[in-house]
């Protein structure tokens, strides 16, 4: 994109108010033009495929297609442009699934005209956006990701310690039943639990 053109954008939204909204909004800015909208994922993946823009505002929930798998289709054709979600959800399955599955960016549909213009600009230049108020809810996302797939050493009972130091040397679950004077079935309980 040279900075003589502007910057194009596809709206992929199921509301024509909000589009009608985010279109006026747009037109305020000189160097952002929206070159086209659809009402529906299936729409919007023809249209990116013939406009190929340079962002697509894309909507999670959608009758028919929805936004995820809207994205996934999107993501799977030879597309430039980057790919925004644009959604009035801020739960954080939504948002981390977005990013997960190739969104280029997560704004909620709540935020300031000022801050949208900002963030497309952003967006259009080749950086992640992401609204403000989800900061802590990708926060705590990961948070609870890192709690669920890490588990403290200093967390483990005596017991299994002791059974972690033998699996460590190389010994068979027999070979540690029987050096700790416990069942064969406790050391395979205690090795799913902390390997």
């Amino acid at each position: 994109m040279s900075n003589q053109e502007p910057a194009t954008i596809l709206l992929i939204d199921d509301h024509p108010m909000l589009r009608t909204g985010v279109k006026q909004l747009i037109s305020m800015a000189p160097d952002i033009t929206v070159v086209g909208e659809a009402s529906n994922g299936e729409q919007g993946i023809e249209l990116a495929e013939s406009l190929d823009p340079d962002l697509i505002l894309l909507d999670l929930n959608m009758p028919g297609m929805n936004g995820l798998e809207t994205l996934d289709k999107l993501r799977e054709k030879s597309l430039s442009g980057r790919i925004v979600v644009f959604s009035v959800s801020n739960h954080e399955e939504d948002v981390v699934t977005a990013l997960k599955r190739g969104a280029d960016g997560y704004l909620l549909k709540d935020m300031e005209p000022e801050d949208l213009l900002k963030a497309l600009h952003q967006a259009a230049a080749g950086e992640m956006v992401l609204s403000e108020a989800l900061t802590p809810v990708l926060a705590a996302s990961l948070r609870a990701n890192r709690a669920t797939t890490e588990r403290d050493v200093n967390q483990l009972t005596p017991r299994e310690r002791d059974i972690l130091k033998l699996i460590a040397q190389g010994l068979p679950n027999k070979m540690i039943a029987r050096r700790l004077d416990i069942t064969e079935s406790t050391v395979k309980v205690a090795r799913q639990g902390t390997c």
